[in-house]
């Protein structure tokens, strides 16, 4: 038993605050809607802050804000109306369904889960793509999910920060 400052992993939580998922959200649509020159090399910034609240949350963010946050990408960047909405409805599904095998994991490791949850996703939303006339887009389309897998490790200790109890000692109590 450690008595001094607890890592990370072993300090307890606060419940997440509905605000918090809001505007992480929020910041991942405009992340996601901001003119970046090569676009194969962003991430997928909303598909990657579902995930998370998906894993962390799953009683709190579902289907139904997956599908909601792909509509509003349809919409936004002029694209095939559901294909977003499809992809991050699996993409869901699949983090709520792993999400208890997920965070057994240390971050690096939930990183390559989570590569493969953002690839998943992203086949998906190309192939609603080929299925509707489009182009393949070619092999670069998998640099986006990998970098965000990356990122992972970083999304997820940002977006704990809100969470993070204060470590406050009671030196007058027996335990």
């Amino acid at each position: 038993m450690l008595l001094g400052n607890p890592s990370p992993a072993q300090s307890i939580l606060l419940p997440v605050r509905a605000a918090t998922i809001l505007a992480s959200l929020a910041l991942a649509l405009l992340l996601n809607f901001l003119p970046w020159n090569n676009v194969a090399l962003v991430p997928d910034f909303v598909a990657l802050v579902l995930a998370f609240w998906c894993v962390r949350q799953p009683r709190l963010v579902g289907l139904g804000a997956a599908w909601l946050m792909g509509l509003l990408i349809d919409v936004g960047n002029g694209v095939l109306l559901g294909q977003h909405a499809l992809a991050y409805s699996l993409l869901a599904f699949a983090a709520i369904a792993l999400s208890r095998r997920i965070l057994w994991f240390p971050l690096w490791s939930q990183a390559l889960h989570v590569a493969a949850l953002l690839l998943f996703a992203q086949g998906v939303a190309a192939l609603v793509r080929l299925a509707a006339g489009a182009e393949f887009p070619g092999w670069s389309i998998v640099v986006g999910p990998l970098i965000g897998a990356v990122l992972w490790p970083v999304v997820s200790l940002l977006l704990l920060l809100p969470q993070r109890l204060p470590v406050n000692v009671d030196e007058t109590r027996a335990i």
